[in-house]
């Protein structure tokens, strides 16, 4: 990755649903971003391969999101991020993306974390619900055998019950001794999975806990925006609105600023 700013902003839509929008969307985050001593990262998913609903909207596949990625990337001049699910998406995908983010689903498939250090990218390893912060060692474990220290750890809330998910902020400092930087990803940790065949959630509660993490001290924030998160073709419930983004950085880089004089 580039810049050499302390504070990790991942942002984007859930998932690419057409070339023209995510160009929008990255343009308009890198306008907002820009105000602010960020390093931003573009996230779009070309494919959501662990939808709920078989008829679920999935994204544009590999090849053809990719190439939305790179334009992205040439046109608007941002590092990129997209997940991987197979083995066989890691190669191409390397070509394009700055990051290779593997899904907190996937956490624990070791073929898929290997490959994906094996390339050299930074890896940003998503922490699974099902996951002991602590037990995210071995996830790191594998990534290093590869010789690939580029990693990122990102914490998205624990399963609590059914249809639930809960944020334990003692994981950040648990993933932190790993000795890499931690995001909080604001917007899927107020998800509710799977209410009838899709995942629902409570946007109003990821601006209180992005300031919370804030003050604990994370190293980055993972939001999920769009323009209109009430027709996102995905995770439109827990999708921030994109003219809230400024409001939200502004209130965490002047908690960090706090912090950091304490």
């Amino acid at each position: 990755m580039t810049g050499n700013a302390s504070f990790y902003f991942i942002a984007g839509p859930c998932v690419i649903e057409n070339e023209s929008l995510t160009i929008e969307i990255a343009r308009s985050l890198l306008e907002i971003t820009s105000k602010f001593d960020v390093q931003f990262i573009f996230k779009a998913s070309y494919d959501k391969a662990n939808r709920t609903s078989p008829q679920a909207y999935r994204g544009p596949g590999l090849h053809e999101g990719l190439r939305i990625l790179k334009t992205v990337k040439e046109t608007v001049g941002v590092p990129v991020l997209s997940d991987v699910h197979e083995t066989s998406q890691v190669e191409p995908a390397a070509e394009v993306l700055d990051v290779i983010q593997i899904p907190a689903f996937l956490c624990r498939q070791t073929d898929l974390l290997l490959e994906a250090g094996r390339t050299m990218k930074t890896v940003n390893i998503k922490k699974g619900q099902f996951v002991a912060p602590y037990d995210m060692r071995y996830a790191v474990d594998k990534v290093e055998s590869t010789g690939n220290h580029a990693i990122i750890l990102t914490e998205r809330g624990a399963s609590f019950g059914y249809n639930n998910l809960v944020v334990d902020f003692r994981s950040f400092s648990i993933l932190r001794a790993m000795g890499y930087p931690v995001i909080f990803d604001a917007t899927h940790s107020v998800q509710i999975p799977s209410q009838g065949g899709k995942s629902s959630g409570h946007r109003e509660f990821a601006l209180p806990l992005a300031r919370g993490a804030a003050a604990y001290g994370v190293d980055g924030l993972f939001c999920e925006v769009h323009p209109d998160p009430e027709k996102a073709l995905c995770d439109g419930p827990n999708s921030l609105y994109l003219s809230s983004v400024e409001k939200l950085l502004e209130t965490v880089m002047a908690i960090r600023k706090v912090v950091e004089q304490v």
